[in-house]
């Protein structure tokens, strides 16, 4: 198996924009170590930055809240993704270069948990991936809108339980370093 790390619209408009990720307080730091424990290992890296259009007051093109945030913008990745939907799928060639790269499994950090990252997760699901969800390396906020109000913490949650019944394997950034250092010393035991 062969897998990627997609890092979802790390932007700055979730650091200092309208929309503040609040929810898990330690988010980004796991979605650096994620990046840095594939970039040391051989797991590709996918960032996706996502594009809304010109009247949209946010995520548009060249502000600085569409920009990735720095420590992304300092990373190497393999392949740069520009979305316009919560799917990174939707109207990209994500799904063409991971076929092409050989890639059967991904991996899910970055914002927002229940928009894009849930959309993408079930997506890759949907077009045969295994998918991984990284429960601390993704985050959200609070919400309020005609429907209700939901807490950042309680809707966090939600999402990695729906996803755990069905779409990914949900787990800790930890864990999923730890699975992929059990699989180096499997592959190293086989040769």
């Amino acid at each position: 198996m062969k897998r990627a790390l997609l890092v979802i619209d790390v932007q700055n408009e979730y650091f200092t924009g309208q929309r503040l990720v609040t929810y898990p307080a330690n988010s980004l730091h796991n979605i650096l170590r994620a990046i840095d424990y594939a970039l040391q290992h051989g797991v590709q890296v996918v960032v996706v930055q996502h594009t809304e259009p010109p009247d949209s007051g946010s995520f548009v093109r060249s502000t600085p809240g569409w920009n990735l945030h720095p420590e992304i913008e300092k990373r190497h990745y393999d392949h740069l993704v520009e979305k316009n939907f919560p799917s990174s799928f939707s109207g990209t060639d994500l799904e063409s270069w991971l076929r092409k790269e050989g890639i059967d499994r991904i991996t899910i950090s970055g914002y927002m948990t229940q928009m894009c990252c849930d959309t993408t997760a079930r997506q890759a699901f949907d077009h045969g991936f295994l998918v991984e969800f990284l429960a601390d390396a993704t985050g959200t906020l609070s919400i309020s809108n005609e429907a209700g109000y939901i807490k950042d913490e309680d809707l966090h949650r939600a999402i990695l339980v729906t996803q755990a019944s069905c779409f990914s394997r949900v787990m800790a950034t930890g864990d999923w370093i730890a699975l992929l250092e059990q699989e180096r010393g499997n592959r190293a035991k086989d040769a």
